[in-house]
Order: structure tokens, then C-alpha cells, then sequence
């Protein structure tokens, strides 16, 4: 393994970011008795055998599909089921986001729960899209707006979830769901507090007086810990940190894990190909370019793991930095994502 290669790797990564962020993966979960068989995955809606699904199921599946999604994936549970089994196939299946329609207050609850334990502790990339849920947190999307009428057709906010679950997956980077028409949307439920609701974590449909959009693109995150700021409220920003974290964890696994001695030269050579990574995303508009995007070696991190291994009392920052740390790599980032133009503010001036 040499640097030239994951150089290739990472400059084929960058380049195509925006374009596989629009290509997301939506999971849905189907209360559905129609069929036996359980998981399903579909790049086109006419890959979908009506048979094998109720009509509920068959309107929830094109709701999907609206959105242009690279995929939409199915777990079913029967009528009466629970969602302990479909927990345990979703941890091990890829997605992006997830939807159930039918979900109650207490399994809305639970999937928050579920996804924000897998985030958190398992560093997947997971999100969620449920109505009226009291989280606060990046990877869960608390859609707000009731009483949705499309066609013939009126939603609650939990059915309507799928059709944001939709639109999220196949949004690009280089823009964000603020103001996104919904052009088989007719008339909502409009809330009388906007500006408050989307400062509550919520996320909303709102009336112009011509186009049913939505708000702005936010999470439910409202009280950012001390890790992290306002910017992480931001569905765009999340989402390009999800590509990040998952372009750079899945070339470690692929490239250097097994394959690779933990010498000091390896993780600078891994390092410089992250710094690479992030000067051509730069340059593809994902990160602010007039920030010094960089990685490095975690001092901190190498010194908390040799402090429980040996007497560092008297070492100098450069033997922590270059240090043998057994398989580990400790590696930290300063990175900021390029936002989307969402607020004007403009001043006139009559003299």
C-alpha cells in the first residue's frame, strides 16, 4: 500500500460526493400482512410486485419513490407485531433514512431511541423521520405539519414522513431542503408560530400563497452540547458529515486495517491522504474554502491511551505524537461544511 493509491481513492471520493448524496437510501417499516417475506429493497418503484403488499403499503412506497431516492428498502412487520425483530435486521442493513407511517407515539419514541443509540455509540450514520417526536438530536428529523392534502388524498404528519424521508435521500449536498416545493402538496395545516416551531426542532411545511415548501431545513436538535454548535441543527450539514466520517472510516477499513503496520510514517501517510481528501472538497464546494480544513495526529488521544500503558510524566509532544500506540490510530479533524444560501438580509437606503 502506498500513498499514491488512497490519494486516488480519496480524489474519486471527493469528486463524487455531491452526486451520491443525492442517491440516499430510505427504510421504511410496513405494517403490512399482505406477504411473508420480510425485507425488500427497490432501486425503481416498477420493481415493486403489487401482490406482495397492501394498497396502504403500494401508497406509501410511491410516496417514497417522489423523493428520487437511490433506493427504497422495506421491513415488514405484521399487524400486531412489534418492532424488536425489525431492529435487529435494521443494525446490520446500509440506509440513510427512516420512515414508518403507521408508527405509534410509543414506536415514533422508540425508532428516536434506537437511531440516536446507533449514532451515538456505534457511529453509524443513521437518520430518522417521525412526526411530533420530543428528541433533540442531529439524527432525528421531528416533522411537524398535519393534515396534508395531495390529490384525494389527506396525510397526517407521520404518513407524510415517508414523502420527507423521500425528498431528504435524494436532496444534494450542494443545496438544502429549505424551501423545497412540494408540487402534489394542495393545502396544509399551517402553523400559526413558525419562526418558533423551527426554532423548537421542528420541521415544517409552510404556505407562501402560491407554493407549499418546506421551512427550513433543520433537525431536532435545539440544545447543542459543548461538542457542538448550532451548525449541527442543519439536516445539510449533517448529512455532510455523515459522507465524511463514512468515506474516511470506510477506506481505514478497506485499506489499512490488516493490511497495514501502525507505524508513525502509515498514519502520516493516512493523514496526509485525509488532508488531500479534504483540499479537493474544498474545491467541490462541500467545505468553507476559506478555512484551513485539516487532520492530524491527536495528541490527546495518544496520551490518554499511553498514560494507561506507561509512566509519560516526562515526555516531550513530539515522543507522545510519534509514540507506538499498539492498533490504534488516534487521528482528530478541523473541518467546516459549506452551507446553503438560505437568509438575506438586505438594506435600502433612500437619501
Amino acid at each position: 500500500m502506498g500513498l499514491p493509491k488512497i490519494l486516488i481513492e480519496f480524489k474519486t471520493l471527493a469528486q463524487t460526493l455531491i452526486q451520491r448524496s443525492e442517491r440516499g437510501i430510505v427504510m421504511l417499516i410496513l405494517r403490512d400482512s399482505q406477504n411473508t417475506r420480510e425485507s425488500y429493497t427497490f432501486t425503481n418503484e416498477s420493481e415493486v410486485i403489487k401482490s406482495h403488499f397492501s394498497a396502504s403499503s403500494l401508497a406509501y412506497l410511491h410516496l417514497a419513490f417522489l423523493g428520487s431516492p437511490a433506493k427504497v428498502m422495506v421491513e415488514r412487520i405484521p399487524q400486531e407485531g412489534n418492532l424488536d425483530a425489525v431492529l435487529d435486521r435494521l443494525k446490520i442493513r446500509r440506509w440513510n433514512y427512516l420512515a414508518m407511517p403507521e408508527a405509534t407515539a410509543a414506536e415514533t419514541q422508540e425508532l428516536s431511541d434506537f437511531v440516536i443509540e446507533q449514532r451515538d455509540t456505534y457511529h453509524k450514520t443513521f437518520k430518522f423521520v417521525g412526526a411530533n417526536i420530543g428528541s433533540n438530536h442531529e439524527g432525528v428529523i421531528n416533522f411537524a405539519t398535519d393534515n396534508i392534502k395531495a390529490g384525494t388524498k389527506t396525510y397526517s404528519c407521520s404518513e407524510f414522513s415517508v414523502r420527507i424521508a423521500g425528498i431528504l435521500a435524494g436532496m444534494p449536498l450542494n443545496r438544502s431542503a429549505t424551501y423545497y416545493v412540494l408540487d402534489d402538496v394542495d393545502s396544509i395545516d399551517e402553523s400559526a408560530t413558525p419562526d418558533s416551531d423551527i426554532d423548537a426542532g421542528k420541521l415544517i411545511l409552510i404556505n407562501d400563497g402560491t407554493k407549499i415548501k418546506i421551512g427550513r431545513g433543520v433537525n431536532s436538535l435545539v440544545s447543542p452540547p459543548e461538542t457542538k454548535n448550532d451548525d449541527f441543527k442543519k439536516i445539510k450539514i449533517i448529512e455532510a458529515i455523515d459522507l465524511i466520517r463514512d468515506d474516511i472510516r470506510t477506506t481505514f477499513e478497506n485499506d489499512f486495517v490488516g493490511k497495514v503496520e501502525n507505524s508513525y510514517d502509515n498514519k502520516v501517510v493516512f493523514i496526509a491522504a485525509i488532508n488531500r481528501y479534504f483540499s479537493d472538497l474544498v474545491s467541490q464546494g462541500v467545505l468553507y474554502d476559506q478555512y484551513d480544513n485539516r487532520a492530524e495526529i491527536d495528541i490527546d488521544g495518544n496520551r490518554d491511551w499511553l498514560s494507561e500503558h506507561k509512566d509519560i510524566s516526562e515526555w516531550n509532544e513530539e515522543q507522545i505524537k510519534t509514540a507506538n500506540t499498539g492498533t490504534n490510530v488516534f487521528v482528530k479533524a478541523y473541518i467546516q461544511i459549506q452551507d446553503a444560501i438560505e437568509d438575506l438580509n438586505f438594506k435600502v437606503y433612500m437619501e
